[in-house]
């Protein structure tokens, strides 16, 4: 696995060194500082739901602000870590750690670092913050509704009343194994991408069913242990973008968040510098802002020299030494005419993904249509609801820095909201702008929430604060997590979320003050 900086060759070492030196000035200057055991935390509480990196990142923000927090996790404390807990001992960040950094006090060893080392983060930063006495484990979110007064309740009311609800559960729960006519005719293992530690690939062929992130995901596994040769079977065509952080920036600063005439120039150079001889395998008639591209570039180098094998096809069906497949040309669509092939290998690997958590516990007027996830503000609040925020659980498709400052921006976005009425934007507001973000982006091919950049994200955050004059005075709270820019009016908000004035169920309220966006 390349580690990105380059930790045995000296000449890489100053910059290894600076960007040591980088983490620790934002640890210094970013990060909230932690409570102390007997730390008394008045302002509003706040239900966080689920441990992966966005939960625990989201409850260390609100903690070192002063507000309380109460962690629902569903499964035991090996859970904590979301996804990165059930993955393979041999998975790494297929993006450089600097555009990973889901909290200020991370501190990575180098560019590319692996899932013990992701886990080990998580769960110092759970520590750190004191999260761990805060946490309920083995209990699933059925229902969050509110009391009399606005509160949220969490299941019953044995659980607590909240003034917030920070949904993080995440856009991958269990495995998602999908049945395919013939598997069990098939004489040898068949197991999921999530499942490979420990499975004995040396010398052997392997079919890897899938050609997204986890189909690369299991190639590297392949390749690691040493297999003779590695199919990947891809019903459709995605983008493969270098595994470089200069060039993944640039193509995450495309303000506009969509294809423009301008999106022939990258797609161009990537196909002439990086795809070259494996254009073929580029999406024909598929923008490179469409959807998320796989960012790999080791892949390549096993396609060149015919380690793996990358065939564009459908499956029709497995046999009892392999799979049969119709391969199609480039441009043919799923399902097109081409020619039957029969593919045999010695381990079979569903790189199928994982099912989408599901979202059933919010209240169900989150879900009106034509506001439903992910046509929600920022994408994140439901307009009936902005004391609810499901951070990274409505995303579909972007160009980012998946976990960067952005968790950080959308709970102190959600403070804002609890403690300064004046902040609050009203549900008609608040569809208001999901409209504009649908007009603005009417040409895109796909949905205005389907795919975004990062930039386009900032913009929006950027938009949130200017646009209402009330929330100026929270910018550098909410946009760098500055803890001496809170503003005074806090107090007084605090006290009036406490007397149960302006709470989240208050939209009336919100109207009355002039609210905005």
């Amino acid at each position: 696995m390349a580690s990105g900086i380059g930790l045995t060759t000296p000449l890489f070492h100053p910059f290894l060194f600076l960007f040591q030196v980088l983490q620790w000035l934002a640890d210094k200057i970013f990060s909230p500082t932690p409570p102390g055991p007997s730390t008394h935390l008045t302002r509003p509480k706040i239900a966080i739901i689920g441990t992966g990196i966005t939960g625990v990142t989201a409850a260390a923000h609100c903690i070192g602000h002063g507000f309380d927090v109460i962690i629902f996790e569903a499964g035991d404390k090996h859970g904590v870590g979301g996804i990165w807990s059930k993955v393979n001992n041999t998975s790494a960040l297929q993006i450089h750690s600097l555009m990973y950094r889901f909290h200020p006090s991370v501190k990575w060893n180098g560019g590319y670092p692996d899932r013990q080392q992701i886990i080990s983060q998580v769960r110092q930063l759970w520590k750190r913050y004191g999260l761990d006495t805060r946490t309920k484990f083995n209990t699933r979110v059925n229902e969050v509704y509110p009391d009399e007064k606005g509160r949220w309740i969490i299941n019953n009311t044995s659980n607590g009343r909240f003034e917030g609800v920070i949904a993080a559960v995440g856009t991958c729960g269990d495995p998602k194994m999908i049945r395919i006519e013939g598997m069990d005719k098939f004489k040898k293992p068949i197991c999921h991408s999530s499942n490979l530690s420990g499975v004995e690939a040396k010398n052997k062929s392997m079919i890897i069913v899938g050609g997204g992130a986890s189909a690369v995901e299991a190639l590297e596994y392949a390749s690691q242990e040493g297999a003779s040769k590695i199919y990947i079977l891809s019903r459709s065509d995605k983008w493969i973008i270098p595994r470089n952080w200069v060039v993944d920036m640039l193509f995450s600063l495309n303000i506009w968040g969509q294809e423009t005439a301008l999106s022939v120039i990258p797609e161009k150079l990537l196909r002439t510098f990086f795809y070259r001889d494996l254009e073929e395998i580029a999406p024909a008639g598929k923008g490179l802002f469409v959807d998320t591209p796989m960012v790999n570039s080791d892949v390549m180098d096993k396609l060149r020299s015919g380690e793996a094998e990358w065939i564009r096809c459908d499956i029709e069906r497995f046999t009892d030494t392999g799979v049969l497949v119709n391969k199609r040309d480039r441009g043919v669509p799923k399902g097109g005419p081409g020619r039957h092939i029969m593919i045999e290998g010695d381990i079979v690997v569903m790189a199928t993904g994982y099912k989408r958590p599901s979202l059933d516990f919010l209240p169900k007027e989150c879900f009106n249509e034509p506001y439903g996830p992910p046509n929600w503000y920022l994408q994140t609040f439901p307009p009936q609801h902005p004391s609810i925020s499901a951070i990274n659980c409505t995303y579909l498709s972007a160009i980012g820095t998946v976990g960067n400052w952005h968790i950080g921006i959308y709970t102190r976005i959600l403070l804002m909201f609890l403690v300064d009425p004046l902040t609050r934007p009203s549900t008609f507001w608040m569809e208001r702008w999901i409209d504009m973000t649908k007009v603005l982006k009417a040409t895109a091919p796909t949905g205005a929430f389907d795919f975004f950049t990062y930039l386009e994200l900032l913009w929006w955050f950027f938009f949130c604060i200017a646009i209402n004059p009330f929330r100026w005075k929270w910018a550098f709270f909410v946009f760098f997590g500055l803890g001496f820019a809170l503003p005074r009016q806090l107090v007084i908000a605090e006290d009036q979320v406490r007397n149960g004035v302006g709470t989240q169920r208050s939209d009336q309220g919100s109207r009355d003050i002039g609210a905005s966006f």
